[in-house]
């Protein structure tokens, strides 16, 4: 009986499998509400023993922190006690540095102010002897030194020695001597192009370098001597191309910049003077016209003078024959008297009086030329100096009046015209009066020859 009972439970177990088997499908998703309740149940238990295994972590690293940051906190203290015995040693240290520093200077006395006797002494040494034409003849070793002994004197806790104060007075004795001497040396020059070349160098003194008839200027940052880039005027290097080839005891014409090398005042203004051409240049457009206008003006003159001077000899030698030549404008005038001879009075008058205007032209021909030259040149320089002050107040506005400089070419254009405007001017003024006073006297002798000419006819009627 028993059995028969169990029966009907087996038949429900089995037919039961089924649907629990089939509350997940093949890739373990779910597929029923008990599978998903299943699986988030099994989710709060896992995430559960996660947080558990964190939390047993924190707790773990939070007693090690807890640890760590006691040392740290255990060893700042001991820094800070380090510190105030530091700070409490570097107190008594200076005070024990204040009373040997004051035992030192004791014992020093005067020597104290030594330090700063040989400090500026080699310190404008080293300065002055940096920029001197000496320097690329005895080299950049001395400088060393001197830098070296200002720096030693500065820091006051070294006795100089008795060589370096030998060697100090030696640098400033060897100055001095080339201050008063002539020497030849060979050493390396830059050229204009930038390039070194050797030359010849002959060095007058602390003032100027010649090499090859030329000034040459010392430049510091490289330690060489260098081609100024503008020679003086000729009038001035005359005597730089006789001292590069002078011989030893020779005296030699020599001009001699006392203010220094080009640095010095009287080269710089030497060499920054323009030349006569650059003045022209200066004028521009204007000046060009002016010259040229003038240049002009003076040939037409001056071929008029000769002209009239030709002339008047030809007038002169025919004032003194009897028979007229037709060469001069006397002898065509004779002429026409002489034809007309035969007339009356009036109308031998008239007929001298058209010869004679109709030499005129030929006596004057040019003449008014050159007045008018002489009255447009002047014209011109002021055309000159109104455009370049007007180039000059348009830089002013552009660029305020801070540098002369970028006023400099308005204001030279400005001047340099009315200079040759006067400079055309007042010879033309002089050649056209002179060629005036000329024609007027040959028109003067034409005119006395022919009323001879009339009063002789009269008498003879």
């Amino acid at each position: 009986m028993k059995n028969l009972y169990l029966i009907p439970l087996l038949i429900a177990f089995f037919l039961s499998i089924p649907f629990i088997a089939q509350e997940t499908d093949a890739e373990g998703e779910p597929t029923t509400i008990q599978g998903l309740l299943q699986l988030v149940q099994e989710g709060r238990t896992t995430e559960q023993n996660e947080n558990t295994k964190r939390e047993q972590t924190f707790l773990a690293e939070k007693s090690k922190q807890a640890s760590i940051l006691a040392a740290e906190k255990r060893e700042l203290a001991r820094q800070e006690r380090i510190a105030d015995q530091l700070e409490a040693e570097y107190k008594k240290n200076e005070e024990i540095l204040k009373v040997k520093e004051e035992a030192y200077k004791k014992e020093l006395g005067s020597l104290v102010e030594l330090f700063g006797h040989l400090q500026s002494t080699a310190g404008e040494a080293s300065s002055l002897f940096s920029e001197s034409l000496t320097a690329a003849e005895y080299g950049r070793e001395r400088e060393t030194f001197l830098n070296e002994l200002a720096k030693k004197m500065s820091d006051a806790t070294e006795l100089p020695t008795i060589t370096e104060l030998e060697r100090l007075w030696f640098e400033l004795q060897r100055e001095m001597v080339a201050g008063s001497e002539v020497t030849r040396f060979t050493t390396s020059v830059i050229g204009l192009d930038g390039e070194s070349t050797t030359c010849d160098v002959v060095r007058v003194g602390l003032y100027n370098a010649i090499c090859d008839g030329k000034y040459l200027e010392y430049v510091a940052s490289k330690g060489q001597y260098a081609f100024l880039p503008k020679q003086p005027e000729r009038k001035y290097r005359g005597g730089a191309g006789d001292i590069s080839d002078a011989s030893a005891g020779e005296i030699i014409k020599f001009g001699v910049d006392p203010t220094g090398p080009a640095g010095g005042s009287l080269l710089a203004n030497l060499i920054l003077a323009p030349s006569l051409l650059e003045r022209i240049n200066q004028g521009r457009e204007v000046g060009y016209i002016i010259i040229f206008v003038g240049f002009f003006g003076v040939v037409i003159a001056l071929w008029k003078l000769y002209q009239l001077y030709m002339m008047g000899r030809a007038v002169k030698a025919q004032s003194s024959a009897k028979k007229p030549n037709t060469n001069n404008p006397l002898g065509r005038v004779m002429k026409v008297g002489n034809d007309n001879l035969d007339k009356d009075i009036e109308t031998l008058e008239l007929k001298l009086a058209e010869a004679i205007m109709s030499e005129r032209p030929a006596i004057e021909r040019g003449i008014n030329v050159v007045k008018i030259i002489s009255v447009v040149a002047p014209l011109a320089g002021l055309l000159g100096t109104v455009t370049g002050m007007i180039v000059t107040f348009q830089q002013i506005t552009l660029f305020g009046t801070g540098d002369p400089k970028i006023m400099a070419g308005g204001i030279s254009q400005a001047l340099v015209t009315t200079v040759l405007g006067l400079v055309v001017a007042i010879p033309t003024t002089l050649l056209h009066s002179f060629a005036n006073s000329s024609a007027r006297g040959i028109i003067n002798v034409l005119e006395e020859q022919s009323t001879g000419i009339v009063a002789e006819h009269s008498e003879n009627r």
